[in-house]
């Protein structure tokens, strides 16, 4: 078992695997250089690549005696172009240019739309943006087989090249065939989150939550500008939010997408979701060791807005540096975490307790570490709701989740300031300060003479009963004759 002490900062880094990743000896890598968890990117790879990834992570749990956070991202319905009689075609700017439902291959004048859902949504004057956005298409007329539109901005359109509807929504179902396959693999290779690509309103989380039978949590990916017109609602019924910029910087101007970032990181963390902060963050880094200030600048607003993690893409997936892309994340989220106005910032965003004694435990644990300086916040949780209170406060000590369950560890692998440790379960009050005790020294969150929070709920083991605060002494001799082996 190789010793690998808890990470000393409190947001937490993604890590996207791929083709650059691919190994055994890769993946421990971006592990040991600060990844805290992986992503499964299902746009890309066969099942049985995805397989094995999922193995190796999982082999780093017995490696490091720490659960591992895997998070499988469903591709979700894309919306494409058909295929041009050349390959490409070259649309002029200011030209009447038709999509149609003949299959035959397009030219400079027209090309098959494969999607009835977009010719029953548009109306005339709504925008079609096409291959990311470098295209643009102004509607002015619609029928059931043909959307007449003029070429607002041209250039070169190829074979099925991706078209995006930023102005109205398409009732597109949330998952495609495609996704229904992927998530039942997802599941039944034990991903531990689920992300949901495209999510237009909130219904669109229901069919994902049945496939799921309650295993697993729930992503939500806020890249659609109508998402963000019922963002609270959503966030409201998904276990977590992704800001995925990559999508909402092509039908949104890319001055709007700062402050919506900070709108939906702000809205997940009042509703205590855990909030990823998205795409391009050091994408230079794909081809260079270094990423430029102003990358460094975005991952840093990030960590200062308290996103809960920060996530690496094509840095990591594909690119040409990418232990260096993760060593580059967690150097900066340190230099951030390490700035005297680091809390002060974080606490811009109010967070108020809803009227529960758990909630009010929570705010409570945040201010005892403040008054009396103790080192760590010990929270017995069974399913996880405990220690997402606790971090929803952003509290200036670190999170030690205990728990009797693998699945609860692993999935708050995504939580801000959490390390989470798999243990056996407890059964009365002083077994409960003792082992918070022992765990503390343990996985260095206190030492001699430090104290502690500790928050549980009384009968042990019922979900949702945190009712317990306590403030523990560390006598430091805690340890003598124990041997408390973890569990993974």
């Amino acid at each position: 078992m190789t010793k690998l002490p808890p990470r000393s900062r409190k947001v937490r880094i993604l890590a996207t695997l791929g083709p650059a990743s691919d190994s055994a000896e890769m993946i421990r890598a971006l592990f040991v250089a600060g990844a805290d968890a992986f992503r499964i990117n299902m746009s890309h790879g066969a099942h049985e690549d995805h397989a094995k990834r999922i193995a190796t992570i999982r082999a780093l749990e017995k490696e490091f005696a720490r659960p591992t956070t895997i998070l499988g991202d469903l591709q979700g319905p894309k919306l494409r172009v058909g295929t041009f009689e050349k390959g490409l075609a070259i649309l002029e700017t200011g030209a009447p240019f038709v999509l149609d439902r003949d299959e035959t291959p397009g030219d400079a004048r027209r090309v098959n739309l494969p999607h009835p859902e977009i010719y029953a949504a548009l109306v005339p004057e709504t925008r079609l943006l096409l291959d990311d956005g470098k295209l643009v298409l102004r509607v002015k007329a619609v029928a059931n087989d043909r959307i007449d539109t003029i070429v607002e901005v041209g250039g070169t359109l190829s074979n099925r090249k991706g078209v995006n509807v930023p102005d109205v929504v398409v009732p597109v179902p949330a998952l495609t065939d495609k996704d229904r396959r992927d998530l039942s693999f997802a599941i039944s290779q034990g991903c531990d989150w689920i992300a949901l690509s495209f999510v237009q309103r909130p219904e669109d989380l229901a069919e994902a939550r049945k496939l799921m039978g309650g295993y697993g949590a729930l992503m939500a990916k806020i890249e659609k500008p109508s998402a963000v017109q019922r963002l609270e609602e959503i966030v409201e019924l998904a276990d977590g939010v992704m800001v995925a910029r990559g999508d909402l910087g092509v039908e949104l101007p890319p001055q709007a997408v700062p402050p919506l970032q900070k709108q939906i990181v702000a809205t997940a963390r009042k509703l205590g979701r855990p909030v990823v902060v998205a795409t391009q963050m050091l994408e230079s880094m794909i081809k260079s060791p270094s990423p430029t200030r102003a990358e460094v600048s975005d991952v840093a607003t990030a960590v200062y807005d308290g996103a809960d993690a920060i996530m690496l893409s094509a840095e990591t997936a594909a690119g040409d540096w990418p232990v260096e892309a993760v060593a580059m994340m967690d150097s900066i989220a340190h230099s951030v975490e390490r700035d005297p106005g680091y809390f002060g910032r974080l606490h811009y965003t109010e967070t108020l307790p809803d009227p529960t004694t758990a909630d009010a435990l929570a705010e409570a644990a945040g201010s005892i570490v403040s008054v009396v300086g103790a080192s760590a916040i010990t929270c017995f949780t069974s399913s996880g709701s405990t220690v997402r209170r606790v971090a929803r406060e952003r509290p200036s000590a670190p999170i030690l989740a205990l728990t009797p369950r693998a699945d609860t560890a692993r999935k708050l692998g995504l939580t801000w300031g959490v390390h989470a440790v798999q243990t056996k379960d407890i059964g009365n009050f002083e077994e409960m300060i003792g082992k918070a005790r022992r765990m503390a020294l343990r996985h260095h969150m206190s030492k001699k003479g430090g104290k502690i929070v500790v928050l549980a709920g009384v009968p042990f083991g019922t979900p949702g009963s945190t009712n317990v605060l306590h403030v523990a002494a560390i006598r430091g001799d805690e340890l003598k004759g124990r041997d408390e082996k973890p569990t993974f």
